[in-house]
């Protein structure tokens, strides 16, 4: 933020004045930096989330495509650059589960609901090999030349949904992880595992959903109670 700024400049301009001997001591030396407000993420409702989904079509090989990322993005947590690096090897329908390589190259594996294994095997087994014009990917999801879907591909993917289903806020693929996690919190889930499944090196980066959660809980209380 802009205080933060300001603290850092004057901070660099005392260090100046002390490394060239315009300055016998520096007073900015014990300056604390403001702490910066963690922003809580954006997080679609379950209604929003279901109208996007319900609004992409069946009937061509693009259409199982985008439907197949938007549910996956949604029941996964994926970040949109594991997504896109994901390969047809890296799902396994039958257990569902996804492997997946995170942050720092770790790589886990992470459950899949039902709907987005549906959706995953009709992509695969009507859709994807349309799309694969050369046969020699080995990405799962392809764009209309055969190649690697791109995060700008998804990007674009998302936006066209997001218009289509008449949502209003701004929604990227990282929305969906958003909600993804607070979703999970919201419906009993304990913070560890959502940890596990985001793929967080620490749990303080999870604690954020926890106050997202506690602020729909707090909605949902002055809403229903009676003396609230």
């Amino acid at each position: 933020n802009s205080l933060a700024r300001q603290v850092a400049s004057v901070r660099s301009f005392h260090k100046f004045l002390l490394r060239d001997g315009l300055s016998a001591v520096n007073p900015a030396q014990h300056l604390d930096t403001p702490r910066t407000p963690r922003m809580l993420p954006d997080v679609l409702s379950v209604q929003q989330v279901e109208r996007l989904l319900d609004v992409v079509g069946s009937s061509t090989a693009i259409d199982l495509r985008d439907k197949a990322i938007l549910e996956l993005l949604y029941a996964s947590g994926l970040r949109v650059s594991e997504l896109i690096s994901l390969e047809v090897s890296d799902v396994d329908l039958q257990a569902g589960l996804v492997r997946c390589l995170g942050k720092g190259s770790k790589e886990r594996i992470v459950p899949v609901g039902s709907k987005a294994i549906a959706s995953l095997k009709k992509y695969l087994a009507h859709g994807r090999h349309r799309l694969d014009k050369k046969s020699l990917q080995f990405s799962l999801f392809l764009n209309t030349r055969g190649s690697k879907l791109t995060r700008q591909g998804v990007w674009k993917i998302l936006k066209k949904y997001v218009h289509l289903a008449q949502i209003k806020e701004k929604v990227s693929p990282h929305t969906l992880r958003h909600s993804f996690a607070t979703h999970l919190l919201e419906n009993g889930a304990d913070l560890r595992s959502v940890q596990e499944m985001l793929g967080h090196v620490s749990i303080s980066t999870t604690q954020i959903y926890t106050h997202v959660s506690q602020e729909h809980l707090k909605k949902v209380y002055y809403r229903w109670h009676p003396r609230a």
